[in-house]
């Protein structure tokens, strides 16, 4: 196929229309992982997001140096801050020293926006310039909240997870409208629990007394008394409740993601589905312990879920259709005879533009200890890629790009071309895509051991270089060889399915030939006994045969 005709393909590809805000964070601590490593996870779901790897490398910096402050979302120049004399190596949101951060914006109070017009840090910029001057998870929150009281908060409320290799802290944030800064409040999540947010703040009642594990802005509740977002007494402030709105669209569409994670590790949890479900105003708490450890490959599997096994299953109600599809375009919300209805919002969803799930290991040295495990566009059909928190060089296939341009080289272009083949026909496709997906994550994960082995090696003895050759090597044959996987995966596909009709197959997957050595006749699945009934059902006689 030449890049013409696949440029042309490129442009039927399905948009949206939800605002950007749209992501989900999941996150447990190292006594609640199986292997003790800090995870975090992050889906960054815009519909107009491109799915490349940052990387900002380590830098000394002179006196008097500026560094510009371009808001992500919009690309829009917001001003200049002075540089620190030093700052780390980043790749994507994980740096040199295991610090990784992710967000979800909720948006909150709308007079809490900023009205002075001279705020210049957004939420994106926050996350980045902390990742390149923060050693630990504790600096990190200290960058953050400082620099948004120096030089003012330009974004909405949000949420951030904030990990090193030891301990993973949530916390929330949202500005002071004509008021320069920010309210915030963050909360260390136990080493043995697990978390989560999704585009809702998640922090409600707290012990004000323990300084060790709970921090906020000195006026967090004054603020909110002055606005009248609160008026009952100190101990029984919830920053969530006061600083936003809840109902129950956001309960099923915002809080029900978390509450599928936890499940999960927690049967307990499924008490949680009368909050969601809006059927009692008792909060999910912020975090839980789960009954059993959580794995890597767990953790990238929850990352894919469509709340199976849960009233809120998607494969199965009448939106999936014949194929069984758990996905649903947006907008999500709509009227039939003066009733709002919804469809489900789960967390893996079709327009991801790049997803991670991050490691942060205390019993391995820095530049091996981080893992950065990175996928682009749909998190249920993308592969997880390892890349080191030492990782200096982003390979070609994860280079910058955009949602406009069709490319044959880039990962998150023939991610898209297979997992939109999958939109269609779904649980005829799916088959195929698990079994390269799951191959190459294996042998991703099964050489990390030998990997790290040979890398702590290198380390030990001090070649740095040599450690570093090696990390952006294999970066670099891994992001190839997931890229090449996928291109020969969606020409299989379109082959396999082409016309509605699905070619037989061997069972090593090859196409079955005749005695003659021409292709075999196709077989013609057509749609399930369900989509049959329900055409008889609308239609009654009229496609009966006389």
């Amino acid at each position: 196929m030449n890049k013409k005709i696949a440029f042309l393909i490129g442009l039927g590809i399905i948009g949206g229309g939800l605002p950007s805000w749209s992501c989900t964070n999941l996150i447990a601590g190292k006594k609640a992982t199986a292997d003790g490593s800090v995870m975090i996870t992050y889906a960054a779901d815009s519909h107009n997001l491109y799915g490349d790897l940052s990387h900002t490398p380590r830098a000394k910096h002179t006196p008097g140096e500026m560094r510009k402050i371009i808001e992500w979302d919009t690309n829009k120049p917001l001003g200049e801050i002075p540089q620190t004399e030093e700052t780390y190596n980043v790749v994507g949101n994980m740096n040199e020293y295991q610090v990784a951060i992710g967000e979800t914006t909720w948006g909150g109070h709308e007079e809490l926006m900023d009205t002075t017009g001279n705020s210049i840090i957004d939420y994106g910029s926050l996350i980045q310039i902390a990742l390149e001057r923060s050693k630990s998870a504790r600096e990190a929150i200290k960058v953050m909240t400082e620099l948004v009281e120096e030089y003012g908060y330009a974004s909405e409320g949000e949420s951030f997870s904030i990990a090193d290799k030891d301990e993973v802290w949530v916390m929330d944030m949202i500005g002071k409208g004509a008021e320069k800064g920010a309210v915030w409040i963050a909360v260390r999540i136990p080493d043995d629990a697990i978390s989560g947010h999704a585009n809702e703040p998640r922090i409600r009642k707290v012990d004000w007394n323990d300084k060790e594990n709970v921090i906020y802005s000195p006026d967090v509740i004054e603020f909110a008394r002055r606005r009248g977002y609160f008026n009952g007494n100190d101990e029984d402030f919830s920053f969530a409740d006061a600083y936003s709105k809840h109902d129950a669209s956001t309960r099923r569409g915002c809080d029900a993601r978390v509450w599928t994670y936890f499940r999960r590790f927690q049967p307990d949890a499924d008490k949680y589905f009368a909050w969601v479900n809006n059927e009692s105003d008792e909060p999910m708490p912020l975090y839980i312990v789960p009954e059993r450890k959580v794995s890597l490959q767990e953790m990238q599997a929850s990352m894919r879920d469509h709340f199976e096994g849960t009233p809120y299953e998607m494969t199965s109600d009448i939106g999936a259709g014949p194929y069984h599809v758990p996905y649903r375009w947006r907008p999500m919300e709509f009227e039939v005879d003066g009733s709002t209805y919804c469809m489900e919002r789960a967390i893996g969803t079709q327009q991801t533009g790049w997803s991670f799930v991050s490691q942060s290991r205390d019993w391995l040295p820095d530049p091996v200890g981080g893992v950065f495990w990175f996928g682009t566009d749909d998190t249920n059909t993308s592969v997880y890629m390892p890349f080191y928190c030492s990782l200096t060089e982003v390979p070609s296939q994860l280079a910058k790009g955009d949602i406009n341009t069709f490319s044959m080289d880039s990962n998150f272009w023939m991610n898209n071309w297979v997992a939109n083949q999958a939109y269609t026909r779904y649980d005829r496709m799916i088959p195929d895509i698990r079994k390269v997906q799951e191959s190459l994550e294996n042998a991703f994960q099964t050489t990390r051991n030998d990997k790290e082995k040979e890398l702590t090696g290198l380390y030990d003895v001090g070649d740095l270089s040599a450690l570093q050759e090696a990390v952006n090597s294999e970066a670099a044959l891994f992001a190839g060889q997931a890229t090449d996987a996928y291109r020969d995966l969606a020409i299989y596909l379109l082959v396999k399915h082409m016309d509605g009709n699905e070619k037989k197959t061997n069972e090593d997957g090859s196409f079955q030939v005749t005695e003659y050595g021409i292709p075999a006749y196709p077989s013609f699945p057509g749609y399930n006994k369900e989509y049959y009934e329900n055409i008889v059902k609308e239609t009654g006689n009229h496609f009966k045969i006389k």
